[in-house]
């Protein structure tokens, strides 16, 4: 019943199976077809009797002993698919429920999978007949296996791959019978004889030749690749296949012994090669770094160093991932970057000189190799006509070249020949071939050389492929990943890591045209892999930096003038003979104590550091830009970006600002943490060709505005704070007394060297948006005024046309409301002006430090205004001024901040009456302050402890700002704040009571301090309106005072 509705579920889905199945069923139908073309041409070849030499036909050879391989890894794979049955039987039940009939072609894919379910024992009775060609093509590389397999004491013997070995030979070409072979991959040549041997086993009994082959493949590793990641166990697959072979019973043994040497013995063997040819690799790059042209004569050299090399790091990268390990060190190389590394330093010496290595090789084919391919050819005793129109039209297309066509950039192309070549050894291989190349083994070998000698001009890109492709690391992600970050771990070993990247260029030539839809995939790997590389190495570099930037500002810090209190206070005790502290207190260091060495064997932490940041440096500067799937990555600008981050927050850090306790660095110490890092970064230019001066422009002109790129406060924000008093004397700002402690001294903070270095670090733009923040907080001060000025308007309407009837003025004054709050929002207005006021004077300094011409420039052009200029006009050469922080008579960042203020259902004229009228307001409220005891004015400081003397700097920038606004005059607005303030402090001086006239001579100063303050006042126009006399007293009164209260 179950079996009833399982059918039933399947006929309901019966086209969704064959529409998702089809793809894998297939697959396996073209296997099946692959294998029947493969067995025809297998038993055409056995009824040819073709005769098989590697060192001779070799692409033959090759190519036939690859198809044998291919087919029988095609063969292991398809038996590891677990679902295979229940794939080809659910889609041909589907079928058959569809079509009445089954798949044509089921029967015999469902007999192929049955057959092959232990692939290797069916494929052993297959091979039976093919096993003389097969044994044959194997036996031959006894020539070629065992000078490739050797140890690394006996490459280092042979001085192998060597070019100074023997200086008088260093010109000489490479040569070899057997030039294909020397390249040859040894993993090749590994599958070929481990799967060759077990499919032909029989040769293993009667050939001691083909034995020693397959001792010494089972010695040298323990598994193969079959496909990418995919791999084959030798020993145990050996094992299961012989142990109940009674032929083969004596081989068991034999097996066995290789097992426990292979074991033991071949990571070690392997150990060794790898540590010889990082020397190798890495003479053969330097000696044609500097003599390119030897790539010429010795390319046979490189192509065998990169086939070595890329043969050792594919056997640690399978066997590490894939074997029960028995020594873990033999396996766990951390040097394998630096191998990577030469090979590919190699390969670029080939891309980069590759006309070089074509002049050389065009030469060679058409003034050697065509002379004697042609006597050879004129001294066959035997050659028919289709042989000899093709040897030739090798001779002929030789002769035809010249080094014209390297120099001119003409194309090369002789995979025609090539081709040509392939032809004549499978026509001259046959057993009744009228020229059987058998016979002629010279002429196979010159062939041979010949066709490297043309990959050398036409297929240079495909040799580096062939010789030197890791693109099997895009299938071992987790191993490649361990690799590099082994690779960062170790300072000697970073300057290497830049070989990952370049790696991910390979992993496309792992792609197929006949499977497109998986381009995407490993491209995407390739991509994601690379920009972690990289991101990663630029990340290392950067924590570098910042550990050198710590300390040097850690030195830098000790340099400040705060450390020198405690030197001064020792010297002056020492001096007094008096004791200078505890016994035993350790003296301090003095700077620079750090640089003194004993000897060179002493090495500072700083040392360590400079040393890991020039290895990874030199990695990420090796290569200017790198292309991986047609997108180009540039190391550089990983770094850059980094440092641009990294130094956005430094900055920021160094402030070390405390939102709770208001606490900040002082702009100076943070000015020269700031300068100490800076030139550390300078000095990565010494490293890396990178362009420093564009991380400082992007990080500090972020530094100058609200918010950075990334949205996070800068330090322009940071130092926005405070609750202080300005000393003009001092010109700084002062701490006013309150009842909380305070947690700074702002005179530390706002002197001129302090508001200097604060100019410095925020620059024009920085200062410019302080302004601009400052006049927001006069704006909303202003905005409180004129409520104030509109709930008092008409009585100060009366004040205004009343000021010489002094008893109705003191009537009147006796109606106004919020005097004091008038008085105390212009005194901020004040006090915010002179901070202003001091920072463009700071900036103004350190402009004139650097751009001291164009300063000069800016200053001319506003000092040579004419009058009669248009006011627009006016305000943007003001506002040029006021940015290269000149004082100005009109302040433009004042003027747009009032002209923003928008007044609803107010008219123009209104707005101006209210203007005018609160300047009546200030004047006929400064009587007032007389009354106040904080109104004193100090000699010492030059101004009053209540910051009143601000309202000098704020009534006539308010002043100038709102009539510029109205378009009114600014001079006769001024001069009817002066009738009236003049007029309200005379009545003053003839009151008796003794609390409203407390510091009247300190208040009367104030009219000196506007006059001398405003552009458009003068002192003639204040004794017309104020007696000097008054004034002349009244500094005599407030320096008698201040002399008598110190006293």
């Amino acid at each position: 019943m179950l079996f009833q509705q399982q059918l039933a579920q399947l006929q309901k889905e019966k086209s969704e199976i064959l529409k998702n199945l089809a793809l894998y069923y297939f697959t396996f139908v073209d296997v099946m077809e692959f294998k029947d073309h493969v067995c025809e041409l297998l038993n055409t070849i056995d009824a040819c009797q073709v005769f098989f030499d590697i060192t001779v036909n070799f692409d033959l050879t090759r190519n036939y002993l690859d198809l044998v391989v291919t087919y029988t890894t095609l063969m292991i794979l398809l038996s590891r698919i677990e679902e295979r049955k229940a794939i080809i039987g659910l889609y041909n039940y589907a079928h058959e429920m569809t079509h009445g009939a089954s798949d044509r072609e089921y029967p015999r894919l469902g007999q192929m999978i049955v057959d092959y379910e232990n692939p290797l024992k069916k494929m052993m009775e297959e091979f039976v007949p093919h096993g003389k060609s097969l044994s044959d093509a194997l036996i031959s590389l006894q020539m070629v296996y065992p000078r490739r397999n050797l140890s690394a004491d006996q490459w280092r013997n042979a001085q192998l791959l060597s070019l100074i070995s023997a200086p008088s030979t260093m010109l000489n070409p490479a040569q070899s019978d057997t030039m294909p072979c020397e390249y040859l991959s040894l993993d090749a040549m590994e599958k070929w004889i481990v799967f060759g041997f077990i499919l032909c086993h029989a040769a293993l009994n009667t050939d001691p030749a083909a034995l020693s082959l397959w001792k010494l493949a089972l010695q040298s590793s323990s598994c193969l690749c079959l496909f990418r990641d995919e791999v084959f166990h030798i020993h145990k697959a050996a094992e299961d296949l012989h142990l109940n072979d009674i032929i083969l019973n004596t081989l068991h043994s034999a097996i066995k012994g290789r097992t426990l040497i292979s074991g033991f013995y071949v990571g070690s063997m392997h150990r060794e090669r790898r540590k010889f040819l990082r020397s190798a690799l890495k003479e053969l790059a330097t000696v044609l770094a500097d003599q390119p042209g030897l790539l010429g004569p010795k390319a046979l050299f490189v192509f065998m160093a990169l086939s070595f090399a890329r043969d050792e790091i594919i056997w640690l990268l399978r066997h590490a991932d894939n074997i029960q390990k028995k020594s873990t060190d033999d396996f766990i190389d951390k040097h394998i970057a630096e191998l990577i590394f030469y090979m590919e330093e190699l390969r670029a010496h080939v891309r980069k000189y590759g006309p070089v290595m074509q002049r050389y090789y065009v030469q060679y084919l058409s003034g050697f190799d065509a002379v004697v391919l042609n006597e050879l050819v004129q001294n066959l005793s035997v050659c028919p006509e289709d042989e000899s129109i093709i040897m030739s039209s090798f001779v002929n297309t030789m002769t035809s070249l010249s080094v014209k066509q390297v120099e001119d950039g003409e194309v090369f192309d002789f995979r025609g020949m090539r081709l040509d070549w392939f032809r004549l050894q499978a026509y001259t291989s046959v057993s009744k071939a009228s020229l059987g190349i058998a016979d002629h083994r010279e002429l196979g070998k010159m062939m041979n050389t010949i066709i490297f000698h043309t990959k050398m001009v036409d297929s240079l890109v495909e040799m580096l492929v062939e010789t030197s492709d890791l693109s099997i690391f895009c299938f071992y992600s987790r191993a490649f990943e361990k690799m590099f970050q082994q690779c960062l771990e170790l300072p000697s070993q970073s300057r290497y890591s830049i070989c990952f990247p370049l790696l991910c260029t390979h992993f496309m030539s792992c792609t197929h045209e006949l499977c497109p839809e998986e381009r995407h995939h490993i491209g995407d790997r390739s991509l994601s892999l690379c920009n972690m590389f990289l991101d990663e190495m630029a990340k290392q570099a950067r924590n570098l930096i910042t550990d050198i930037c710590t300390e040097q500002c850690t030195l830098s810090d000790q340099l400040l003038p705060k450390h020198c209190a405690k030197t001064i206070s020792q010297a002056v005790n020492k001096k007094s003979k008096k004791q200078t502290g505890k016994k035993g207190e350790p003296e301090r260091e003095k700077p620079g104590v750090e640089s003194m060495r004993k000897n060179r064997l002493l090495v500072t932490n700083l040392d360590k550091l400079h040393t890991a940041l020039s290895e990874l440096c030199f990695s990420i500067n090796y290569v200017p830009n790198m292309v991986v799937w047609e997108h180009t990555f540039t190391p550089r600008e990983y770094l850059t970006s980094h440092l641009e981050i990294r130094f956005t927050k430094s900055i920021v850090g160094m402030t070390m600002y405390n939102q709770a306790t208001q606490e900040i660095a002082k702009p100076s110490e943070l000015l020269t943490s700031v300068r100490a890092y800076m030139t550390v970064l300078q000095s990565i230019e010494n490293y890396v060709q990178i362009d420093i001066t564009r991380v400082f422009n992007n990080v500090l002109l972020q530094q100058t505005q609200h918010l950075d790129s990334h949205g996070e406060p800068t330090i322009t924000i940071a130092f926005l704070n405070g609750h202080i008093a300005y000393f003009p004397a001092m010109k700084a700002f002062v701490n006013l007394p309150t009842e909380n402690e305070l947690t700074f001294n702002a005179e530390e903070y706002s002197d001129i060297s302090e508001m200097r270095s604060l100019s410095e670090l925020l620059g024009p733009y920085g200062m410019k948006f302080l302004s601009e923040s400052l006049m927001w907080h006069i704006s909303s001060q202003v905005a409180e005024l004129k409520k104030l000025v509109v709930e008092n308007m008409e009585v100060l309407t009366q004040m205004r046309t009343s000021f010489d009837k002094p008893d109705h003025m003191a009537a009147l004054f006796k109606r106004l409301t919020s005097v004091d709050s008038v008085l105390k929002r212009m005194t901020i207005i004040g006090v915010i002006l002179s901070f202003r006021s001091l920072a463009q004077e700071a900036l103004r300094d350190v402009l004139s430090c650097h751009i001291p011409f164009l300063l000069s420039s800016v200053e001319d052009f506003k000092d040579h205004i004419p009058r009669e200029t248009d006011m627009k006009v006016a305000m943007n050469v003001y506002e040029l001024s006021s940015a290269a922080g000149l004082p100005c008579e009109i302040d433009p960042a004042l003027v747009v901040a009032l002209s923003s203020q928008k007044s609803e259902n107010i008219s123009p004229e209104e707005e101006y009456k209210i203007a005018c009228l609160l300047m009546v307001f200030v004047a006929v409220s400064l009587p007032t302050l007389a009354s106040n005891v904080m109104s004193q004015y100090s000699p010492a400081i030059e101004g009053h402890c209540n910051n009143i003397h601000c309202l000098a700097k704020a009534i006539n920038q308010i002043a100038a700002a709102l009539f510029t606004i109205h378009k009114g005059s600014i001079e006769d607005r001024l001069k009817e704040f002066l009738a009236l303030a003049s007029s309200s402090l005379l009545k003053i001086g003839q009151e008796t009571d003794k609390t409203t006239t407390r510091n009247r001579e300190s208040v009367y100063l104030l009219l000196d301090m506007i006059v001398q303050e405003s552009p458009f006042l003068t002192m003639d126009l204040l004794e017309s309106c104020f007696p000097y006399v008054l004034l002349r007293n009244a500094y005599h009164a407030v320096y008698k005072q201040s002399v008598s209260a110190s006293a």
